[in-house]
């Protein structure tokens, strides 16, 4: 797009190769998340001196900080995202139950509002009946979460789950729901503009998680029917529609064994996994996000987006997959990057490069294309297996067992499955 970058970095990501590809570049900090990343002043200060228009969050840190996009736009700069009064009504989880429950979509039952002793989440779990999930208002990325099946765990997990989120997210309110069991995790990608316009992209079918971690997404859905498919995403559409939701989001969904469909939450932001809705589509989101934040119309509409193929993606973590997935920072010796025909990597790793204990695991994504749902299986075992990191542990191994699992061939998956069945 002709659009020059600047990158800004903590002291632990000083070597990082991508570095090398901005325009401009500064140090905003020490390795400490706190001390640099989520930093507010120093990330305006850098854009100041750099003479940027534009703040485009990622997806993580600060991305999902309604405060941090008012201040970006107070500044004079434009933030690549959602207006900060959508965030901040989205982004906390209860509010946006209530708005899905106006606009007529289903969500998970449960408590009506904020739950604020453990007796009231007791007596909620009494008429939903066990299990029931505690999670966090401004939760995410399975913190501030706890499954409970009795009066005992509840008590516990409540407590657990304000603790948790409070440390987190500096907010410690949570709400009770049910908890439904084996179910399936699917979300709708999103965009919009400021002129009315709002497309999905489709679905992203995210069941292969541990601990709440997305682990393996691909898109079509092999879980739902086209009439539930076109349900969903036309749900999704209304929802961010009746709110005036601009920019790219995700609407996240439960979905049961008959494919009744549940809201969960909406992630205003971009998402780690948009390369999958990409592939799928051939519709490039962030470009389409820096013609939202520079007040243009999207130059496609709903009835130009097309699903072709099916498309997988392999979240690689540098984690021990024998030892509970295990964080493994430390530094990669060698490595050695699948390619070929539909396949992707986005990484900001290289051989020599560290993978710091300060931050997310990840250390690329693997994301490959077929003309059906066995073609990209069938690839992505193949990209997986060339796909050769020395000096640290991956989720690699994991992953190549999921997919040669006959569970996940006949797309018989629910969300706990890889706990269960690698305990």
């Amino acid at each position: 797009m002709g659009i020059e970058s600047v990158a800004v970095f903590s002291e632990a990501d000083r070597d990082a190769a991508y570095l090398k590809l901005a325009d401009q570049k500064f140090c905003i900090g020490p390795p400490k998340v706190a001390d640099s990343y989520l930093r507010i002043d120093r990330l305006i200060s850098a854009a100041e001196v750099s003479g940027a228009e534009a703040i485009h969050p990622g997806y993580g840190l600060l991305a999902e900080n309604a405060h941090f996009a008012e201040v970006v736009r107070a500044c004079g700069f434009e933030f690549i995202g959602p207006t900060h009064e959508a965030m901040a009504m989205l982004g906390d989880k209860n509010t946006a139950r209530g708005l899905a429950k106006k606009a007529g979509i289903p969500t998970v039952p449960g408590s009506d509002g904020i739950v604020k002793k453990v007796s009231e989440a007791i007596e909620i779990a009494h008429e939903f009946k066990y299990p029931v999930l505690v999670k966090a208002t401004a939760g995410g990325g399975g913190r501030g979460m706890r499954l409970a099946w009795s009066d005992e765990q509840l008590a516990t997990a409540f407590v657990e789950a304000q603790q948790e989120a409070k440390a987190a997210f500096g907010n410690g309110d949570c709400y009770v729901e049910k908890y439904i069991e084996n179910p399936r995790h699917v979300e709708v990608q999103l965009i919009g503009d400021n002129f009315g316009n709002v497309c999905h992209l489709y679905e992203r079918d995210c069941t292969m998680q541990r601990r709440h971690q997305k682990l393996i997404e691909e898109s079509p859905s092999p879980h739902i029917s086209a009439k539930t498919r076109e349900k969903m995403c036309a749900a999704a559409v209304k929802l961010v529609s009746s709110v005036g939701y601009t920019n790219a989001g995700t609407i996240e969904f439960v979905v049961d064994q008959e494919e009744n469909f549940y809201f969960i939450e909406l992630n205003a932001r971009i998402q780690v996994e948009h390369p999958v809705s990409e592939m799928l589509t051939g519709v490039d989101l962030i470009k389409a996000q820096f013609y939202v934040a520079a007040n243009e119309k999207l130059p496609f509409t709903q009835k130009d987006i097309k699903a072709n193929g099916h498309t997988i993606e392999c979240r690689i973590n540098a984690e021990d997959p024998n030892f509970n997935f295990a964080p493994c920072p430390g530094k990669i010796t060698a490595l050695n990057i699948p390619g070929g025909y539909g396949v992707r990597f986005d990484s900001h790793v290289h051989a020599g490069y560290t993978v710091s204990p300060y931050y997310d695991s990840m250390i690329g994504k693997l994301i490959v294309w077929g003309s059906d749902r066995e073609e990209a299986r069938l690839r992505m075992i193949r990209a997986l297996t060339e796909f050769h990191v020395e000096g640290i542990k991956t989720s690699v191994s994991r992953q190549l067992e999921i997919l040669r699992h006959p569970v996940f061939i006949n797309a018989q998956g629910y969300t706990s499955f890889i706990e269960k069945e690698w305990k």
